[in-house]
């Protein structure tokens, strides 16, 4: 007997360690209490379910590899199989969201709509115009509003039937933001210009929240950004010598910071947008913070220690990412096992790290949302 407490005590412990930092699905909280019938997301590539390769069809998003896990074919996703709207989708009971600019979608059914665009900025092309950015893409914010607006009326009656209408419907105002802050860094911009553009980002975001809750929202979620320092567009974008830069998950500290202020700032205005409608739930994703978890619990978690900083599809330098030969192009590799992957194409993750992500993020918000237990 004295031997098989000594066997199974270590079993215990590593039993108990494991429930405490592994969110597996079989026991992770769900949506379905809030009692959520549709879902509307607005947003960039995180999010992103077909829209830009409907602007673009011969978009590398378009492309095999990509939907490989999961799909087995290329849906505009921008990796290898679910994202995080997927997961959270499917933990408040509700389908797959149809792009708003798939000609197949299902919108008649009302379980929402997704007019997130990968490579969106929040602000508006022609204000970043002004400062000589250009983005690949005018379906900014306002954009995807406007989408939404025009989506909402062809359903609704009245402005009183649209709140009746939407009252069990849950909005994802972003997450966005980064692109606005990475085309303006890969124009040449100086952390201190970009810096100065993060008031406007929020005041958008901001101004955003307001436009879904004028619609009739009564659930709005606004994720935050994550650590873009820890990206491979990023970390090979701007690589240097100077140790300090770096953190130690080895993440370039500056543009952490930079995320770290936008998501201060947007915190700020969530508080003031709670205050200014007491009668609807607004709830901030802490996107930065469900990251840092993943790379801190990353071996644990099944993810390559060596490449938690490395794109599984790509290739170029130390992390896998070349601008000019991104995932999707010919010749480009791809990784045997995504799984052990936290980045996709070093813009966006692989499934499993949405998954990770997801999951940290409706345990996070659940109780913010106040729905019945």
């Amino acid at each position: 007997m004295a031997n098989s407490k000594i066997i199974i005590a270590p079993v215990l412990i590593s039993f108990f360690f494991l429930a405490a930092v592994l969110p597996y699905e079989s026991n992770a909280k769900s949506l379905k209490s809030c009692g959520f019938d549709a879902i509307y997301q607005l947003g960039d590539s995180i999010s992103d379910t077909g829209n830009f390769i409907q602007e673009k069809p011969s978009a590398v998003y378009a492309r095999y590899p990509y939907g490989e896990t999961f799909f087995s074919k290329p849906t505009g996703r921008c990796s290898n199989g679910r994202l995080m709207i997927d997961f959270i989708a499917s933990s408040a009971g509700v389908p797959f969201l149809d792009a708003y600019l798939n000609p197949n979608g299902t919108f008649t059914r009302g379980h929402g709509v997704n007019f997130a665009v990968a490579s969106s900025t929040a602000l508006p092309a022609d204000f970043l115009s002004k400062k000589r950015i250009f983005p690949p893409t005018y379906s900014s914010l306002s954009v995807q509003l406007d989408w939404m607006f025009s989506h909402l009326n062809s359903i609704c009656f009245s402005e009183k039937d649209c709140v009746e209408k939407l009252k069990n419907s849950l909005f994802m105002v972003g997450e966005i933001g980064v692109n606005d802050y990475t085309y303006a860094f890969f124009h040449g911009k100086t952390m201190e210009e970009v810096k100065n553009m993060v008031p406007d980002v929020v005041q958008t975001i901001k101004d955003a929240v307001k436009r879904v809750i004028g619609y009739g929202a009564r659930r709005v979620v606004v994720p935050g950004n994550a650590p873009i320092g820890c990206f491979p567009i990023y970390l090979a974008g701007f690589q240097t010598n100077n140790t300090d830069a770096y953190d130690k998950f080895h993440c370039l500290k500056g543009f952490n910071n930079l995320s770290a202020y936008h998501n201060d700032l947007l915190k700020q205005a969530i508080e003031e947008l709670k205050r200014e409608n007491p009668n609807v739930v607004i709830a901030y994703a802490d996107y930065y913070n469900a990251f840092q978890w993943i790379l801190t619990n990353a071996r644990n978690l099944g993810f390559d220690a060596k490449s938690t900083q490395k794109a599984c599809c790509g290739t170029g330098g130390d992390y896998g990412y070349n601008a000019l030969k991104m995932c999707g192009t010919p010749g480009v590799p791809v990784c045997p096992q995504p799984d052990r992957y936290i980045s996709w194409d070093g813009v966006d993750l692989t499934q499993k790290a949405y998954q990770y992500m997801a999951l940290w993020i409706i345990d996070d918000i659940l109780p913010k949302l106040r729905c019945s237990a």
